[in-house]
Protein backbone atom coordinates (compact mmCIF):
# COMPACT_ATOMS: atom_id res chain seq x y z
CA UNK A 1 0.00 0.00 0.00
CA UNK A 2 1.48 3.02 -1.04
CA UNK A 3 0.74 6.30 1.63
CA UNK A 4 0.62 9.85 0.15
CA UNK A 5 2.28 12.45 1.27
CA UNK A 6 0.98 16.09 -0.35
CA UNK A 7 3.75 18.44 0.93
CA UNK A 8 2.55 20.66 -2.15
CA UNK A 9 1.20 23.99 -1.15
CA UNK A 10 -2.57 23.79 -1.81
CA UNK A 11 -4.35 27.45 -2.27
CA UNK A 12 -7.86 28.65 -1.33
CA UNK A 13 -8.45 25.89 1.53
CA UNK A 14 -8.34 27.46 4.74
CA UNK A 15 -9.41 30.52 3.01
CA UNK A 16 -7.27 33.56 0.81
CA UNK A 17 -4.22 34.85 1.77
CA UNK A 18 -3.52 37.15 -0.96
CA UNK A 19 -6.25 38.78 -2.74
CA UNK A 20 -6.25 40.72 -5.82
CA UNK A 21 -7.57 43.46 -7.56
CA UNK A 22 -7.22 43.99 -11.14
CA UNK A 23 -7.17 48.21 -11.51
CA UNK A 24 -7.15 50.31 -14.41
CA UNK A 25 -8.90 53.62 -13.28
CA UNK A 26 -12.53 52.23 -14.25
CA UNK A 27 -15.12 52.89 -12.31
CA UNK A 28 -15.88 49.03 -12.16
CA UNK A 29 -12.25 48.27 -11.65
CA UNK A 30 -12.41 50.45 -8.61
CA UNK A 31 -15.94 49.15 -7.24
CA UNK A 32 -14.05 45.86 -7.62
CA UNK A 33 -10.88 47.03 -5.72
CA UNK A 34 -13.12 48.25 -2.95
CA UNK A 35 -15.13 45.02 -2.60
CA UNK A 36 -12.07 42.89 -2.63
CA UNK A 37 -10.81 45.24 -0.04
CA UNK A 38 -13.52 44.09 2.01
CA UNK A 39 -12.86 40.31 1.60
CA UNK A 40 -9.36 40.99 2.64
CA UNK A 41 -10.14 43.14 5.88
CA UNK A 42 -12.55 40.06 6.57
CA UNK A 43 -10.10 37.30 6.07
CA UNK A 44 -7.32 39.04 7.23
CA UNK A 45 -5.83 38.75 3.44
CA UNK A 46 -3.66 40.79 1.88
CA UNK A 47 -4.87 42.57 -0.88
CA UNK A 48 -2.44 42.99 -3.91
CA UNK A 49 -3.60 45.83 -6.25
CA UNK A 50 -3.01 45.35 -10.04
CA UNK A 51 -2.00 47.65 -12.65
CA UNK A 52 -1.28 46.09 -15.88
CA UNK A 53 0.69 48.86 -17.84
CA UNK A 54 0.07 48.42 -22.05
CA UNK A 55 2.95 47.33 -24.10
CA UNK A 56 2.47 49.40 -27.00
CA UNK A 57 4.69 48.26 -30.11
CA UNK A 58 7.62 50.66 -31.47
CA UNK A 59 5.80 53.06 -33.85
CA UNK A 60 2.73 52.74 -33.01
CA UNK A 61 2.41 55.55 -30.80
CA UNK A 62 3.51 57.51 -33.71
CA UNK A 63 5.58 59.59 -31.01
CA UNK A 64 2.84 60.06 -28.62
CA UNK A 65 4.95 59.16 -25.32
CA UNK A 66 2.43 56.30 -24.28
CA UNK A 67 4.80 55.48 -21.67
CA UNK A 68 4.44 58.34 -19.35
CA UNK A 69 0.76 58.47 -19.82
CA UNK A 70 0.36 54.79 -18.64
CA UNK A 71 2.95 55.85 -15.29
CA UNK A 72 1.19 58.93 -14.74
CA UNK A 73 -2.33 56.43 -14.81
CA UNK A 74 -0.49 54.45 -12.44
CA UNK A 75 0.65 57.14 -9.93
CA UNK A 76 -3.10 58.26 -10.10
CA UNK A 77 -4.42 55.21 -9.18
CA UNK A 78 -1.63 54.53 -6.13
CA UNK A 79 -2.47 58.28 -5.09
CA UNK A 80 -6.38 57.59 -5.23
CA UNK A 81 -6.12 54.46 -3.38
CA UNK A 82 -3.74 55.89 -1.03
CA UNK A 83 -6.41 58.48 -0.19
CA UNK A 84 -8.89 55.55 0.04
CA UNK A 85 -6.86 54.20 2.20
CA UNK A 86 -6.15 57.14 4.31
CA UNK A 87 -10.31 58.26 4.41
CA UNK A 88 -10.74 54.38 5.93
CA UNK A 89 -7.70 54.08 8.06
CA UNK A 90 -8.41 53.43 11.49
CA UNK A 91 -12.11 51.85 10.33
CA UNK A 92 -11.44 49.18 8.31
CA UNK A 93 -7.35 48.09 8.78
CA UNK A 94 -6.26 46.54 5.67
CA UNK A 95 -2.81 45.82 4.35
CA UNK A 96 -2.59 46.04 0.69
CA UNK A 97 0.44 46.50 -2.05
CA UNK A 98 0.11 48.46 -5.20
CA UNK A 99 1.83 46.64 -8.30
CA UNK A 100 2.76 47.79 -12.21
CA UNK A 101 2.92 44.32 -14.76
CA UNK A 102 3.20 44.99 -18.11
CA UNK A 103 1.04 43.29 -20.81
CA UNK A 104 -2.07 42.78 -22.20
CA UNK A 105 -4.38 43.17 -19.17
CA UNK A 106 -5.25 39.06 -19.76
CA UNK A 107 -1.52 38.11 -19.53
CA UNK A 108 -0.24 40.76 -17.31
CA UNK A 109 -3.07 39.81 -14.08
CA UNK A 110 -2.20 36.07 -14.86
CA UNK A 111 1.32 36.95 -13.99
CA UNK A 112 0.65 39.09 -10.99
CA UNK A 113 -1.50 36.35 -9.29
CA UNK A 114 1.40 33.58 -10.03
CA UNK A 115 4.08 36.12 -8.89
CA UNK A 116 2.27 36.95 -5.83
CA UNK A 117 0.30 33.40 -5.18
CA UNK A 118 -2.82 34.81 -5.54
CA UNK A 119 -5.32 32.66 -3.67
CA UNK A 120 -8.18 34.71 -5.73
CA UNK A 121 -8.65 37.25 -8.34
CA UNK A 122 -11.21 40.20 -8.27
CA UNK A 123 -11.82 42.42 -11.44
CA UNK A 124 -14.41 44.67 -12.85
CA UNK A 125 -16.85 43.78 -15.28
CA UNK A 126 -15.40 44.88 -18.79
CA UNK A 127 -16.98 48.70 -19.90
CA UNK A 128 -15.97 47.87 -23.72
CA UNK A 129 -19.50 46.88 -25.77
CA UNK A 130 -16.77 44.64 -28.37
CA UNK A 131 -15.55 42.31 -25.20
CA UNK A 132 -19.46 41.03 -24.92
CA UNK A 133 -18.47 39.33 -28.35
CA UNK A 134 -14.66 38.64 -28.10
CA UNK A 135 -14.52 37.74 -24.37
CA UNK A 136 -13.61 39.72 -21.36
CA UNK A 137 -10.17 39.55 -18.99
CA UNK A 138 -12.61 38.20 -16.56
CA UNK A 139 -14.41 35.37 -18.70
CA UNK A 140 -10.81 34.35 -19.79
CA UNK A 141 -9.43 34.22 -16.05
CA UNK A 142 -12.91 32.06 -15.13
CA UNK A 143 -11.85 30.05 -17.68
CA UNK A 144 -8.52 29.35 -16.75
CA UNK A 145 -9.75 27.49 -13.93
CA UNK A 146 -6.47 28.48 -11.54
CA UNK A 147 -7.98 31.09 -9.17
CA UNK A 148 -11.62 31.88 -7.70
CA UNK A 149 -12.71 34.72 -9.99
CA UNK A 150 -14.69 37.57 -8.53
CA UNK A 151 -16.61 39.75 -11.54
CA UNK A 152 -17.81 43.00 -9.78
CA UNK A 153 -19.75 44.92 -11.96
Amino acid sequence: MTEHVNTGFERGTDGPKVILAGVDGSESSLRAAAYAAGLARRQNALLALVYVQPVVAAGAALGAPVADTTGEIAEGLVAEIRASAERLKGIYEVRWEFHTFRGDPYAGLVSAAQELMADAVVVGASEQAGHRIVGSVAVRLVKAGRWPVTVVP
